[in-house]
């Protein structure tokens, strides 16, 4: 009787691992689906001129009239690096080199995320914005590589250029440029959109 009862529970553990299994699949089946359907956001020649997202503290802000610069992180070591890189910094670093820096955390199980990742970022002085939602970030993370930090150069809040980089000393190295075009570009962007704003 017991070795009906023990060959009964290993049939349902096969089933029930079966079914789970099958289930993953799908739902692999099905991101990469949705993945192939979604339009990539951070392409030369688009807009993010509509782009809102809220800081570590719940704050909504949009693409300010003179961001040349924006750092994307889309998984764990490239926040890292960059966080690392800012903490040491002055508190308005970014906003002395014109850049705003976004940190995707969606692909983090929601636990993780509202238990220690959001909590966390509240400990840094400088503003960062947040991407939590997968539907929101995929666009983002559409051709982008990971591992790999996103720098997006805008001009009238069109992207312009987009660098990959890994390192800190490739970080400080773009944000740092003291080029005529990185020293204008601001002043171009801050032009357009007050006149943009007096014409409406």
């Amino acid at each position: 009787m017991s070795k009906i009862k023990e060959n009964g529970e290993k049939y349902m553990k096969n089933i029930i691992v079966l079914l789970l299994t099958s289930l993953l699949f799908l739902g692999c089946s099905s991101n990469g689906a949705q993945k192939q359907n979604i339009e990539p956001k951070l392409v030369v020649g688009n807009t993010l001129e509509n782009l809102t997202l809220k800081d570590q503290f719940g704050k909504e802000h949009n693409i300010k009239a003179d961001t040349y610069r924006l750092v994307f992180a889309f998984s764990k070591e490239p926040a890292h690096t960059c966080n690392n890189f800012f903490n040491a910094k002055d508190k308005d670093y970014l906003t002395k080199h014109h850049t705003q820096f976004i940190a995707d955390v969606s692909a983090a199980p929601s636990v993780i995320r509202n238990l220690f990742i959001l909590p966390g970022l509240k400990d840094f002085q400088y503003t960062v914005l947040i991407m939590d939602d997968e539907k929101v970030a995929a666009p983002f993370r559409v051709n982008m590589d990971p591992e790999k930090i996103a720098i997006v150069y805008i001009i009238n809040k069109k992207i312009d250029k987009i660098t990959v980089l890994k390192t800190e000393d490739e970080l400080k190295k773009e944000l740092e440029d003291d080029s005529m075009f990185s020293t204008l570009v601001p002043m171009l962007n801050q032009a357009i959109d007050t006149t943009s704003k007096m014409m409406k």
